[in-house]
């Protein structure tokens, strides 16, 4: 019976360091008994908090206009932006304070980030410097700037400018900019950081540059250079802890280990459980050719027991020092319901509800949830420019649940709906379009005037004008097919359209020539970041519909491999094949993925990281 529901996969060394995950499992049990706690972040320009460094105090000067000053923060803390403008029209032309005159520019900038205007907002923070400025409106300017540079997806130059605020912070808002700086110089590609290195002359930036390059090197380099890196670097702000959990690759102690991976090998999710187990697999043989230690392999079918729970015990009586999967929402619940988890488990899903409190390990979640597609998307088409959003999406619970994620993100950085509509089936796409548009209001209007007159007039629709930005939240490639051409026949053509991955399959099909200029978030998976791994997949699953899937597995395997990371909390920063992967504090890994677009049919990267 055994051997029907096992597989064992094994090889020299492993990376689970016995010792250390079992801190690392006090501690991630001891992080899911209290999901609230929140990590510090760099505060954006509304939440900004008067701190202390050095004596020196980053509390706005006082100032005979400061009622006028704060109304106008408030207001733009609410995306007001034409009430701002209306308190600080009130401020006298002349006579202003140099520290007024500074705040009130910066709050002109504010005014035009809000209503799209991007460049002009950065320009009018560049005008703003001068010697000898107030420090706590320095830090407004350059968090401010950062804001922007960040969301537009430059991550080179907003990790640079984070080093310099850096410098004047310290305690949780220090911690959270190193955060930052390591996020955006994960997210910068290696031809980047290694110009920006050559050109660098301030030591500290260049010992980030630094860093950054050396965290793109195999494990065993990796460890070396590291090592070699702090003792160069004593005084570095990333010295101590090293950014992104990398601390714990420097740890001595290193004990054989079992993995066992809890997948549907039979049944319906068959198909699904082996392309993750591929892609599992594939990362795994990759690191054991290349000369770096792996651990010992063990694949139980899910399907083969009454649940996902009874295969745990069975991983459990096998010696297992770490779970991967299962796949399946239900299975996912299943071990998120037991008292007990001796052992902790990496799943391959992420369940609704919170995961219930166990005696033991944690439950740790990677998934390729849509929810963290429409959160990117969001603030990819935020970050450049769009403010006013129809959204365009399928009836029933997936929709719903991707517009749920979509417009909490959106509206939190200010973004507004215009309108929105849902659509079931194919003959609803065209009235569905006309409703989002308005087109129906604007040929009801054409009625009433043939009928005020009593004569027939050429007519031509309008769309209403207000929006500047589609989401097209297709579940399928066929469906996004169909309804981008519709866009353009109902006089929208000119308006940026956004997706999310799920419209492109991995297949390349001459039919996506119908998805031309629609801007998405792919997994770098399918944007060939890691076109190495991929070829190492069996032929029949390169082109296949579950790709994504075997990214997954590649996901899986790095995840399980760096899991002592783990420990670090919102610090923890993997570069992977489904996005660049972090933990939030309920133990799920949230993925960011890479903006693409479609040309003559073809997916092609927009920045790659």
């Amino acid at each position: 019976m055994k051997h029907n529901m096992t597989q064992r996969y094994s090889s020299p060394r492993s990376q689970v360091k016995m010792l250390t995950l079992l801190l690392l499992t006090i501690l991630l049990w001891g992080c899911a008994s209290n999901p609230q706690k929140k990590e510090p972040q760099p505060p954006a320009p509304e939440e900004q908090k008067p701190i202390q460094r050095s004596g020196m105090s980053l509390t706005l000067p006082p100032s005979q206009f400061s009622d006028a000053l704060n109304s106008a923060e408030q207001s733009l803390a609410e995306f007001d932006w034409m009430q701002a403008s209306i308190v600080l029209q009130e401020l006298p032309a002349e006579g202003l304070s140099s520290n007024d005159a500074t705040y009130v520019g910066y709050l002109h900038a504010r005014i035009a980030y809000i209503r799209g205007d991007q460049l002009q907002a950065l320009n009018q923070l560049k005008q703003l410097d001068y010697s000898g400025m107030d420090p706590a409106l320095r830090y407004r300017i350059r968090s401010f700037e950062h804001y922007i540079l960040e969301t537009q997806g430059d991550s080179l130059a907003s990790a640079e400018l984070a080093d310099k605020i850096l410098r004047g912070t310290q305690g949780g808002i220090a911690d959270a900019w190193k955060r930052s700086i390591w996020k955006n110089l994960e997210r910068t590609n290696k031809q980047q950081l290694l110009i920006a290195f050559s050109n660098a002359t301030d030591p500290q930036w260049r010992g980030w540059l630094a860093l950054a390059l050396i965290n793109r090197q195999t494990d065993s380099q990796m460890q070396r250079e590291l090592a070699q890196w702090r003792i160069e670097n004593p005084g570095h702000p990333a010295a101590y802890p090293l950014p992104g959990g990398l601390d714990y690759l420097l740890a001595s102690s290193i004990q054989n280990g079992k993995v066992v991976l809890i997948l549907p090998l039979s049944g319906q999710l068959a198909q699904a459980g082996k392309a993750v187990l591929e892609g599992f697999l594939a990362a795994h043989y990759a690191d054991s050719s290349a000369g770096h230690s792996t651990d010992e392999l063990l694949v139980i079918d899910v399907g083969k027991f009454p649940s996902a729970s009874d295969a745990y015990t069975e991983a459990l009586r096998e010696g297992a020092s770490i779970v991967v999967g299962p796949l399946s929402k239900q299975a996912v619940a299943d071990l998120a319901a037991r008292p007990e988890r001796p052992i902790p488990i990496l799943a391959l899903n992420r369940i609704d509800d919170p995961v219930l409190l166990a005696q033991g390990s944690a439950l740790v979640q990677l998934s390729l949830a849509p929810e963290d597609e429409a959160i990117s998307v969001a603030e990819f088409a935020f970050g450049r420019g769009a403010r006013r959003a129809i959204i365009i999406r399928p009836a029933g619970d997936w929709g719903r649940k991707v517009d749920t994620a979509l417009r909490k993100r959106w509206n939190s950085l200010g973004g507004t709906i215009a309108s929105d509509t849902t659509y079931s089936t194919y003959d609803d796409y065209s009235n569905s379009v006309t409703l989002a548009l308005s087109l129906d209001a604007s040929e009801q209007r054409a009625r009433d005037l043939r009928a005020a007159i009593g004569a027939n007039i050429e007519f031509t629709p309008r769309r209403r004008q207000d929006a500047d930005v589609i989401f097209l939240l297709s579940r399928n490639g066929a469906e996004a097919r169909s309804i981008k051409p519709l866009l353009a026949f109902h006089y929208a053509g000119n308006l940026p359209v956004y997706a999310i991955s799920s419209i492109y399959n991995g297949v390349p099909d001459e039919r996506n020539q119908d998805l031309n200029g629609i801007q998405l978030v792919e997994t770098p998976w399918l944007l060939d970041i890691n076109s190495g791994l991929r070829a190492a997949l069996a032929p029949d699953a390169k082109g296949s519909k579950y790709t994504r899937l075997n990214a997954l597995g590649a996901d899986a395997y790095l995840v399980q491999s760096n899991f002592l990371r783990l420990q670090s909390g919102a610090d923890a920063v993997m570069r992977g094949n489904t996005g660049l992967l972090s933990m939030d504090p309920t133990l799920s890994i949230t993925r960011q993925l890479s903006p693409a677009t479609f040309d003559a049919g073809v997916l092609k990267a927009q920045q790659i990281y």
